[in-house]
């Protein structure tokens, strides 16, 4: 008990979360932990190197997103199986030798299913799902499906120059889907985590036909279920690429990742 006092005073943690947390390391149990593949800021500066494989990255997790190696194309991750968009916009399951250079994923078990309405633009989707969390200092998940009126995905293109993201998302498809029932796959990221990760929510989309997707980049709906996880362990792989170790990060990437992103 003194031990998880001093570490309760240290990390801020509740001895609930401590206890929970120990627990499910010793009895391998997936618990509530957003995995992640490098950096944004690595590839805001064109880090795209593969840093694990999709095989190896599927055993942190059966939901999210990221990139593949030279931004060849978007990732969604969706029960458990991780699907590759490209850019001329067919979707395919991707081959678990393909190499990961970013990506975040998770045990997705949802705590909170609730509906929302009347979805005007992705800023008020994101507004209304604000909503719901009940702090800015820890991560969520957000699985949410159903019909949309209008998506805009993009797809970023295959770079074979270490290109940066900016400069890569210059030549980006964009798709116009409308009328399409299908899953948004997002996380929302504190602010304080920025030089890491993009603050805020971050979606991409894939059709329930799975023959359509990519990052999302606008939407309309007129309702959408909502299944919603918070992630309050964050752990991170950082890769041991020359790349990666040559590469200079110290820089904020914050301006950048908004301008790629949003």
């Amino acid at each position: 008990m003194q031990a998880l006092e001093a570490q309760r005073k240290q990390t801020g943690e509740t001895i609930d979360h401590l206890v929970m947390r120990s627990l499910a390391d010793t009895l391998q149990v997936d618990h509530a932990t957003l995995f992640q593949v490098s950096t944004s800021g690595a590839l805001i500066e064109g880090v795209s190197d593969g840093a694990v494989t999709v095989a190896e990255l599927s055993l942190h997790g059966d939901f999210g997103l990221g990139t593949f190696a030279n931004f060849d194309g978007e990732m969604v991750i969706l029960d458990g199986v991780v699907y590759q968009v490209l850019r001329n916009g067919t979707v395919s399951v991707a081959d678990p030798r393909e190499l990961v250079p970013f990506a975040v994923a998770t045990e997705f078990t949802p705590e909170r299913r609730f509906e929302i309405n009347h979805i005007s633009s992705l800023v008020d989707l994101m507004a209304q799902l604000d909503a719901w969390r009940n702090t800015d200092n820890q991560f969520f998940a957000a699985r949410l499906s159903g019909t949309l009126d209008y998506v805009q995905t993009r797809t970023v293109c295959k770079s074979d120059h270490n290109d940066s993201l900016v400069e890569v998302v210059a030549h980006q498809a964009v798709f116009d889907l409308q009328q399409v029932k299908g899953d948004l796959v997002g996380f929302w990221s504190p602010a304080y985590v920025k030089s890491v990760n993009v603050s805020g929510w971050h979606f991409h989309f894939l059709t329930s036909d799975r023959a359509a997707g990519g990052h999302v980049l606008e939407c309309r709906a007129a309702s959408l279920q909502v299944e919603v996880q918070h992630l309050s362990d964050f752990r991170m792989a950082i890769p041991e690429t020359a790349e990666f170790l040559a590469a200079d990060l110290t820089g904020d990437p914050s301006a950048a990742l908004e301008k790629a992103e949003r």
